[in-house]
């Protein structure tokens, strides 16, 4: 995130998100042949996007929030894949309407920072709509799109994972449907605060901080991508359009719908406005203090990523360290080690035989002469036994 915004746009909204998605859907002739393997990219995609959108919903800073929401979008993305043929489609179709409408985001975050002397803290922001219309304007229609309002993008291919989801029919069904509602829900929250919190409230920008709109040069790709977020859904779902264009690699699976497709579409519908509503509530009615009050345990674990970092570190990095500094002793003290000692055998040996090569003929005769004299001994005693 440290990186500059074009560039946090094209890897979240495109480099990052198709390499692994991209794999497993390439490689669903191994997959479907292991269960259990697909087993496990659902629950690691299930617990991805929870994940993700529990950290957003604590970040102060908009791009790392932005960055959560892109590992939660993954994280749907590989429970498609996980869902096998019922979900490939679905899963692409994921990975190509959020590419539209999180590379808006990213590209309004660029432009916000490019408006408030690259600030990124959103409690240093607020009243910014009226300041920079175009971005707000653009910046509202991918957060509808990522959130999944009809008609926009968003809606078409994340309800669709949620339905497959459900689909699977089952415990199983039920957890991962579930998951996905919630991951909705949590989604909704996360980027109405971000919406909050950026351009409406109170100003609470610094004095020498004078908020202006961008350039026509990083406007124009922002509406570009404003209409993808409206229109792409739509466009891929029309008459089957993606899944006719994929069928030759993925095939064809009719869902067997254990729940209707209005049904989950209305409980969708149902918590997105739920979490869209209690962020209205906490951030929008009252007054928000340019520094994060005191927060919960669970608040302070989200601020912190869950501690997936500190984990890594404690659990892989460390003893991985340990392990390596420990194989490198082996390597210089054992292999190395054995190797220079019988080099340097070796070597001594060379030494020591060539005293012998004295370059006298006498001595070389008498070494020839002692070594006949060895040789008709030995001949004496074998013969005379």
């Amino acid at each position: 995130m440290e990186g500059p915004t074009p560039v946090s746009a094209l890897i979240h909204a495109a480099t990052m998100v198709t390499a692994g998605v991209y794999l497993i859907v390439r490689s669903h002739a191994v997959f479907d042949l292991a269960p259990t393997a697909q087993q496990g990219v659902t629950i690691v995609g299930a617990v991805t996007l929870l994940f993700g959108a529990v950290v957003g919903c604590a970040k102060d800073d908009i791009k790392k929030a932005l960055a959560a929401s892109t590992m939660s979008q993954i994280g749907y993305m590989m429970l498609a894949v996980g869902l096998g043929p019922a979900g490939y489609v679905f899963a692409i179709m994921h990975l190509l309407t959020h590419g539209f409408f999180k590379a808006g985001l990213f590209l309004g975050a660029g432009s916000i920072m490019h408006a408030m002397n690259d600030e990124v803290n959103m409690r240093r922001y607020g009243g910014l709509r009226r300041e920079l219309p175009v971005t707000y304007a653009t910046f509202v229609l991918a957060y509808l799109a990522i959130i999944g309002m009809p008609p926009l993008a968003g809606f078409f291919s994340k309800d669709a994972i949620i339905e497959a989801a459900f689909s699977a029919g089952g415990a199983e069904g039920f957890v991962l449907g579930a998951a996905a509602i919630l991951g909705a829900g949590l989604t909704a929250f996360y980027m109405t605060r971000v919406m909050l919190m950026t351009f409406f409230g109170d100003k609470r920008w610094a004095h020498d901080t004078q908020p202006h709109e961008s350039p026509p040069v990083m406007t124009w790709p922002m509406i570009v991508l404003a209409l993808g977020s409206v229109a792409s859904g739509g466009a891929l779902t029309i008459d089957g359009t993606l899944q006719r264009w994929l069928e030759p690699i993925v095939g064809t699976h009719a869902i067997d719908h254990t729940t209707t497709a209005w049904a989950v579409a209305v409980g969708t519908l149902a918590v997105v406005a739920a979490g869209t509503a209690i962020a209205y509530l906490r951030y929008a009615i009252s007054p928000l203090p340019t520094r994060a009050p005191t927060a919960s345990a669970l608040t302070i674990a989200a601020r912190n990523d869950l501690y997936g970092d500190a984990f890594n570190e404690r659990i892989v990095i460390r003893p991985g360290a340990r392990l390596a500094r420990a194989l490198v002793a082996i390597d210089h003290k054992g292999i190395d080690g054995a190797t220079i000692a019988v080099a340097a055998l070796i070597a001594e040996a060379s030494v020591r035989l060539r005293q012998l090569q004295t370059g006298f003929a006498r001595s070389y005769a008498a070494s020839m002469l002692a070594g006949t004299a060895l040789v008709i001994a030995g001949v004496f005693v074998v013969t005379s036994w």
